[in-house]
């Protein structure tokens, strides 16, 4: 279904029926509370709060299927709001050195179903191939957006990466970006790296003004890297892997996620660490003498990536959970936040995105997760590059390819009683401008909702008495009472309290 479309069939199925219950329907935007946090709740009673896993799909959409690719991992999905067509790329490796890493490129009608054109821009072994960056360049890590707000057609695409050049003598790798008219053609900027990069051996860091020190600032950007504009603040926002200090205070010890930021894509502000490994991940096993033989980046539950969007105003990371040393895997972990600097890891267990339990299956290994979910009008579509390989034996290992996981709109974490009956109060607000309520829900015995004034008192005709029950499962649950509506509330704020009987509660959208 086309997304403008959906949107507005979304907006007119709940129009419709909140006008059947008597409410004068308004077209303008409706705002989304999602309860995957309590931000917008003021306490709630006898609940907890389940994080809902995205489902994988059984089977890659994207296969590795191609001479030229080793290997596929990060990548980068579009929607068209107009056509519904799909638009991806992706990485794809030559060979098994990162730096042979080129971005490839494929379509979709529906999302399921992809093509990988042959561009003529890059030719293998005497054929065409769908690399729109060369191989030879490595592009690694490459994050792509489509600027809707960028007045520049040759800008309108814009990339990110992690890239290597010689600088007196040394190899210097950093950030590098790029531009683009259609996603196809693409025209790297001549400067770079924008941003030194955290990189290199193992060693004491570096004093201040130390001439002879080649990489970036301490926990600068390394070699996962996802762009996203940041709606509210008017910036571009890089997420991307740095590097953590040992116990001992030497560099070069675990992953972690900095973020910076730019109002022009070429100027980037200082990184600044913002998600990061604690003790509550994994055993510990990291604070101990390696066995014989181990890599010692790759001890302890580390954060590899952290891919970044925003939706329904909370910002989300797809964190890449690695356990390099153990078990050699790396799912997705859900994280949160609602400024995008200030970060919590609610839902450490279960995994977000997880992986499958058939060591020879394409996402048995490492999840690459990306920034650009596409939002549909009844779920939200994860696309993730995959290895089978895992951290501590052959990483590199076949097949990889790119998997689909679906969530229903808005269900990342649900909200129940403990024992069949809870509350929830949600903070004081103006509805002034609120029309009606829909809930998203699933409800097995019922769920009211009712109204009180801001100093918690309840008002007659909003009463739990007064509330027509809902039952049964849906996205889009219309709330009613029996003789009114609220238009009828006088100016001033109120709380909605949702009562719940064998009913858990995901978000609830002001109409």
């Amino acid at each position: 279904m086309n997304l403008r479309l959906a949107s507005g069939f979304s907006w007119l199925r709940s129009g419709l029926a909140l006008a059947a219950l008597g409410f004068a329907v308004r077209a303008v935007a409706d705002e989304t509370l999602l309860l995957v946090d309590d931000y917008e709740v003021l306490y709630r009673s006898g609940t907890k709060r389940i994080l809902h896993p995205a489902e994988r799909r059984p089977e890659a959409v994207i296969v590795q299927d191609r001479p030229w690719e080793r290997t596929i991992s990060y990548n980068s999905v579009h929607r068209d709001p107009v056509t519904g067509k799909y638009r991806l790329w992706y990485q794809s490796l030559l060979s098994a050195d990162p730096e042979s890493s080129g971005v490839a490129y494929a379509e979709s009608d529906d999302g399921i179903v992809w093509r990988k054109p042959d561009l003529g821009i890059y030719r293998f072994d005497g054929r065409d191939t769908n690399f729109v960056l060369a191989p030879e360049a490595g592009h690694y890590g490459a994050s792509v957006m489509i600027d809707s707000r960028e007045t520049d057609p040759a800008r309108r695409y814009k990339l990110v990466c992690f890239r290597a050049r010689e600088e007196n003598g040394r190899k210097v790798m950093g950030l590098a970006v790029g531009f683009s008219p259609d996603g196809l053609h693409w025209r790297m900027h001549p400067t770079f790296p924008l941003i030194k990069g955290s990189y290199g051996q193992r060693t004491e860091v570096p004093l201040q003004g130390d001439t002879t020190y080649a990489w970036g600032v301490p926990r600068s950007v390394s070699d996962v890297i996802n762009v996203l504009f940041d709606e509210p603040r008017g910036l571009y926002v890089i997420y991307a892997k740095t590097w953590l200090d040992m116990p001992d205070g030497r560099t070069i010890w675990k992953r972690a996620i900095v973020r910076t930021e730019s109002r022009d894509f070429l100027n980037w502000s200082v990184p600044e660490l913002v998600i990061q490994p604690d003790e509550f991940d994994g055993t510990g096993v990291e604070y101990f003498p390696p066995a014989p033989g181990v890599n010692p980046t790759r001890r302890g539950i580390q954060l590899h990536g952290g891919p970044v969007f925003r939706h329904a105003g909370v910002y989300f990371s797809l964190l890449q959970k690695m356990d390099g040393e153990i078990t050699g895997r790396m799912p997705s972990e859900l994280a949160i936040s609602r400024d995008g600097i200030t970060w919590s890891r609610p839902f450490r267990s279960p995994d977000f995105i997880g992986l499958s339990p058939d060591p020879n299956h394409f996402d048995a290994g490492c999840l690459w997760t990306n920034e650009t979910p596409v939002i549909l009008d009844d779920e939200i579509r994860f696309y993730y590059g995959a290895y089978s390989g895992l951290w501590n034996g052959d990483l590199l290992r076949t097949p990889s390819g790119i998997g689909l996981a679906v969530l229903p709109l808005d269900r990342f974490a649900g909200v129940s009683p403990i024992n069949g009956i809870g509350q929830i109060t949600l903070r004081p607000r103006s509805l002034a401008d609120c029309q009606g309520v829909t809930v998203n829900a699933a409800i097995q015995g019922e769920l009211r909702v009712e109204v009180l004034d801001a100093q918690g008192y309840r008002l007659p005709g909003f009463t739990r008495e007064d509330a027509v029950p809902l039952h049964g499962d849906s996205l889009r649950h219309a709330v009613a009472w029996k003789t009114k509506t609220l238009r009828d509330l006088p100016p001033g704020r109120y709380s909605l309290r949702l009562h719940l009987d064998r009913a858990e509660v995901f978000a609830l959208t002001l109409h």
